[in-house]
């Protein structure tokens, strides 16, 4: 616990909202949807099919890499289908599948709830780095 920081946050005989206490499989979805792209990129392909560039340009600041890497992992997750069809060259396509559309419900969840709050965040941030806290433990 930092020096400043004396207060509990909740109270001890409060009942967690949720609770992961065995082996849950959050932390594998957290990865997944913890990364810097894959929402972005879930967001691009709720609205249908894609193509790789076509989500390159639509999700910007990402790179060819980055792009190739957050797809392999969603398809491997069984949250986006690849579609390779036999042209020269090759057109590949994805689409979330099932399990990636019901993800956007989550999703959306998040944004409306990061909309809600986001000018009360930015306020906190703003008292707490002028209190001179923002640089340590």
């Amino acid at each position: 616990m930092s020096v400043g920081h004396t207060g509990v946050t909740t109270p001890a005989t409060a009942t967690p909202v949720v609770s992961c206490a065995e082996e849950c499989g959050v932390r594998d979805v957290q990865d997944r949807l913890g990364d810097k792209w894959t929402v972005h990129v879930v967001v691009e392909l709720a609205a249908g099919v894609r193509r790789f560039r076509e989500l390159q340009r639509l999700v910007p600041g990402i790179s060819q890499r980055m792009l190739t890497l957050t797809l392999r992992r969603l398809e491997r997750d069984g949250l986006v289908t690849r579609t390779v069809y036999p042209t020269v060259p090759a057109q590949v396509e994805y689409e979330l599948t099932g399990s990636g559309h019901s993800m956007t419900h989550l999703i959306k969840a998040l944004v409306d709830w990061s909309l809600d709050h986001r000018g009360a965040i930015a306020e906190a941030r703003a008292a707490y780095d002028a209190r001179g806290r923002g640089g340590g433990a």
